[in-house]
């Protein structure tokens, strides 16, 4: 409680602190931006930061029931719901990534078997198929790589990946479902890490009012979402990192959350890589459908958008090491030089929340299939 209370008292105060928005003209604001992306505004990027311009989502795809019906599509929709996959028969892949919650789970960290706890805030799955890595840290590369480790983690699944074939084979209806996607009927992990990756790879965002106004629908954004969007461009820095089709650079970075040797320490990036330069850095995380993927931050220690914006806006520098402290401990992390302080005032950072909403799409709730089980 008391680092809740101070959390939100430091937050506050920054608010109240900040001067209000100096007045700027909405409606030139808006004329700037209602028309063809390559003719708005330049971004505010440092220099050496390779960024990609915003870019809207497909419309949807007339083939995706046809995607759907596919035997290994169908059958890694089948095993992700299926809490079989677990050591106790009562965890499936979908009690983290539930659909009813943009398949994330609302958690500040994950619950797993026997209601073990993990360190790190369940990402969302949508989109996760266009990820260059995969985890806060990047462990993973690709989506079968990514689909075993889940599995076989004491606090998330706990299973012995060498057995669930042959716990999957004593339903028969599985085996019948592994013959008509791979050819045989041998279940084995390489299969069932393939097929849920096929299933995920069917995951994706629907389209935002964003995705609307960048195709010239200028009417899905109000002005205040227009004037988050430009701020987001410019002022408040925030396309240095989240950029591109999926509102991330695909890169690590320290923002200041690393809590170096206290509760909640966590060195990220460093502990696949060891280089005493990853310390501390994580996975940037795709902004779409952000609104509805809280809480934030790696270790979900976050729950309300406005103090997030507002801790962004403080610079995040707080506690880098001075030269002598960096000198005897070369894994004291340190912020990337990206964040800065912002000076965004209190009507800016109500408008930057604002453009959090509208880059946010309704969410699609996919029922849960019925359990593959023999008929007695």
């Amino acid at each position: 409680m008391k680092r809740i209370f101070s959390i939100s008292a430091v937050l506050a105060v920054f608010v109240i602190s900040t001067a209000f928005v100096d007045e700027i003209d909405l409606l030139a604001l808006r004329k700037q931006y209602e028309k063809p992306i390559a003719q708005w505004p330049k971004p505010t990027i440092d220099e050496g930061i390779d960024f990609q311009e915003f870019k809207s989502l497909a419309k949807v795809d007339s083939s995706y029931f046809t995607t759907m019906a596919q035997p290994k599509v169908k059958l890694g929709k089948l095993l992700f719901f299926d809490p079989l996959l677990s050591s106790s028969s009562q965890v499936s892949c979908s009690s983290c990534h539930d659909p009813q919650m943009s398949f994330g789970d609302k958690r500040s960290v994950s619950l797993g078997t026997d209601h073990l706890t993990g360190s790190r805030n369940t990402p969302s799955l949508l989109n996760v198929a266009k990820r260059k890595s995969l985890f806060w840290d990047g462990r993973a590369g690709t989506l079968q790589e990514q689909a075993i480790i889940p599995l076989a983690t004491p606090h998330e699944m706990a299973m012995d990946t060498k057995l669930l074939g042959e716990k999957l084979g004593k339903i028969k209806a599985y085996v019948a479902l592994f013959k008509d996607a791979y050819g045989t009927e041998t279940i084995t992990i390489e299969n069932i890490t393939d097929a849920l990756a096929k299933f995920q790879e069917t995951l994706v965002s629907r389209r935002s009012r964003f995705d609307r106004f960048l195709d010239g629908e200028y009417k899905a954004l109000t002005d205040q979402e227009i004037h988050g969007m430009h701020l987001f461009r410019t002022k408040a820095r925030c396309m240095n990192c989240h950029n591109g089709e999926f509102l991330t650079d695909e890169s690590f970075h320290n923002i200041g959350l690393t809590y170096y040797k206290r509760k909640y320490n966590d060195l990220g990036r460093y502990e696949v890589t060891k280089d005493p330069k990853d310390v501390g850095k994580f996975k940037t995380p795709s902004l779409r459908d952000v609104m509805n993927n809280n809480p934030w931050m790696h270790n979900g220690l976050f729950d309300n958008i406005t103090g997030v914006v507002n801790l962004y806006n403080s610079g995040m520098h707080m506690i880098d090491p001075t030269p002598e402290q960096k000198a005897k401990d070369p894994l004291y992390p340190q912020t990337d030089p990206i964040l800065q302080k912002l000076n965004l005032s209190r009507d800016e950072i109500q408008a930057v929340v604002a453009f959090m909403n509208a880059i946010t799409a309704t969410q699609y709730k996919m029922p849960r299939p019925e359990l593959v089980r023999d008929k007695k």
